[in-house]
């Protein structure tokens, strides 16, 4: 997709608008145009002696009522065109919005936040002003520019070439200065995205700023990256602010070649006095398009370099893709197969090799193994925010990229590592923003997580405000409303990828115990508390992306060491948690 065929559909659907805006501009360079044919009129009359009070006043009144038309045609072109360029930019706001949210785990895992931000801002207003003003620009350059010059020519055709002798330099002016702009514009956007990265990373860990004090570390990189913005935007100022002064002076020679020129020709009775205040007028005319020449080719360059970059956007396609022909599971069970599975986050070092896995139905699996083996990796397959780079995922015996994406979502919950909760209440945290909670499934999520105690602590409860990213909640209870969205809606699979890491020892035994109770669905736990995964049917104990042993939690005690020594290790802290609460 290029940016031409990005901004087409939005012209499209806004066509009759837009060819509204443009009669409306029209008329008015329609207005404009014969207002000089009035005033050549009265001038003519005056020089020759033939004027009347009547005359005057008829021509007076002729060009008030054609100001009053301008005027009324005026607020016309400016709803429909610049009514439009507002439109044009919800529309792309919306679907660039809507396509991010398809796009998958991976393109966010290497994409800047701040430069998805500064494409949603900057980018989409420069894009704005280049489909609102940037049409009256060319449209007035075209058409008022154009026929002023007929006008003129009419009047003398040897005047209006030497009026028109700096024109040439005008169009190469605006060739050469377009060239620089775009490479520029595109520069500034770049670095306004990396000046909003890192204000939203350092307000984001605001917290860790403060305890390492590293204040003025973050404080000197803004201002770096200040600064470079500012070096940026001085060499496409060097560009634009010279191109206007260009404009304008390269007009006024054209006025000053058609005084010189054309006083002469009135005094030697080449054109009467009427016809060279109408030129002096079309000239002046012709001043407003050849400034827009160079304010428009301002306008379409940065509105084709952020459209390159939106465009890029747009261009990307889910790696996670929907099939085009879905396979549905008319019951599902929840049994879970992997053969042979590989993956890779950038495509080099394989994160997972040769993961051969089957769990049946209402069975439940632990995996442990130390940091870096490949247990969230293994999960996140398992509910597709990857696909693997090798071998077959299958739920209910249909491979998984065969199902449709939201049947997957409706058939595996999954609960991730970092608890991230939204800056609502703990009720719209568990049931969804603006989604009616169902009481009974409710009450039972929010017992299942332990919740409930802390939950008649706040003042308002379940209507507590957990601040931005839950920052009102401590670490544990986090894990626990996480938890509880997790368990709202009940499911075939539940996936739960260290579920009680930030929880005292007692409340995750109470956890445990409840997640275990619902024997119904096929349940897979990956945790770095052993105690959380000895309920398991089968544990995995996982070592640089593979399987290096698994069986009950007897078995591994017995035949794996690495499993046999972080057990007893566990079990020891365990032991001295509860004599210190004894």
């Amino acid at each position: 997709m290029t940016a031409f065929d990005l901004i087409r559909p939005y012209f499209r659907a806004n066509l009759r608008r837009i060819a509204t805006g443009l009669l409306f501009l029209l008329g008015v360079d329609a207005f404009q145009l014969f207002i000089p044919r009035i005033v050549k009129h009265a001038v003519d009359a005056l020089s020759a002696g033939t004027a009347t009070p009547h005359l005057l006043a008829r021509d007076g009144g002729i060009i008030v009522c054609f100001a009053m038309l301008i005027g009324v045609f005026r607020f016309g072109w400016r709803h429909c065109l610049i009514g439009t360029s507002r439109r044009v930019e919800r529309a792309i706001r919306s679907d660039l919005f809507s396509h991010l949210l398809t796009l998958d785990a991976r393109y966010f895992d290497t994409t800047r936040t701040g430069d998805l931000m500064s494409h949603a801002t900057s980018d989409i207003n420069n894009i704005r002003m280049a489909t609102g003003m940037g049409i009256v620009a060319v449209t007035d350059a075209v058409v008022l520019g154009g026929a002023a010059i007929g006008f003129m020519a009419w009047i003398h055709p040897g005047l209006t070439l030497m009026a028109l002798i700096p024109m040439p330099f005008i169009v190469l002016s605006a060739r050469v200065f377009g060239r620089r702009m775009h490479a520029r514009h595109k520069a500034v956007q770049e670095g306004l995205a990396a000046i909003t990265e890192h204000v939203r990373e350092a307000v984001d860990g605001i917290r860790v700023v403060k305890v390492f004090g590293r204040g003025k570390q973050v404080d000197h990189r803004l201002k770096d990256l200040s600064g470079d913005y500012v070096r940026r935007n001085l060499r496409l100022v060097r560009v634009t602010g010279s191109l206007m002064p260009l404009m304008i002076f390269l007009s006024g020679m054209g006025t000053a070649i058609v005084v010189g020129a054309g006083g002469r020709l009135v005094i030697t009775g080449g054109i009467s006095p009427g016809d060279f205040v109408a030129f002096i007028s079309y000239l002046g005319l012709l001043t407003w398009p050849m400034m827009a020449l160079g304010w428009m080719t301002n306008l379409v360059q940065r509105g084709k370099a952020s459209l390159d970059r939106l465009a890029v956007i747009f261009n990307e396609r889910p790696e996670v893709a929907e099939p085009r022909h879905p396979t549905p599971i008319a019951n599902p069970t929840g049994r879970l197969d992997m053969e042979k599975v590989f993956f890779s986050f950038n495509g080099s070092r394989q994160v997972l090799r040769h993961i051969s896995l089957a769990v049946e139905s209402g069975k439940s699996v632990g995996v442990v193994g130390p940091p870096g083996s490949g247990k969230t990796a293994l999960l996140s397959l398992l509910v597709r925010l990857y696909d693997p780079t090798g071998g077959t995922i299958r739920m209910d015996g249909v491979p998984l990229p065969d199902l449709a994406t939201a049947d997957v979502r409706r058939l595996v919950r999954f609960m991730p590592q970092e608890p991230w909760l939204f800056s609502g209440t703990i009720e719209e945290n568990i049931c969804g923003p603006g989604a009616h909670a169902d009481a009974r499934k409710l009450d039972r999520a929010v017992t299942e997580a332990c919740l409930a105690q802390t939950i008649e602590g706040f003042e308002d409860g379940l209507n507590t405000i957990v601040g931005e990213k839950g920052v009102m909640l401590s670490g544990g209870q986090k894990q626990r409303v996480a938890l509880a969205r997790t368990l709202y809606d009940p499911s075939p699979v539940l996936i739960l990828d260290d579920p009680v890491s930030q929880v005292d020892t007692r409340t995750a035994h109470h956890i445990i115990e409840a997640v275990f109770a619902d024997t119904g669905r096929t349940l897979v736990v990956a945790s770095h508390r052993f105690a959380a995964i000895v309920p398991c049917d089968e544990i995995l104990v996982m070592e640089e992306g593979r399987i290096r042993a698994r069986g009950s939690h007897e078995h591994l005690l017995k035949t794996d060491d690495y499993y046999r020594e972080t057990w007893r290790l566990q079990s020891l802290a365990l032991e001295i948690e509860e004599a210190d609460h004894a």
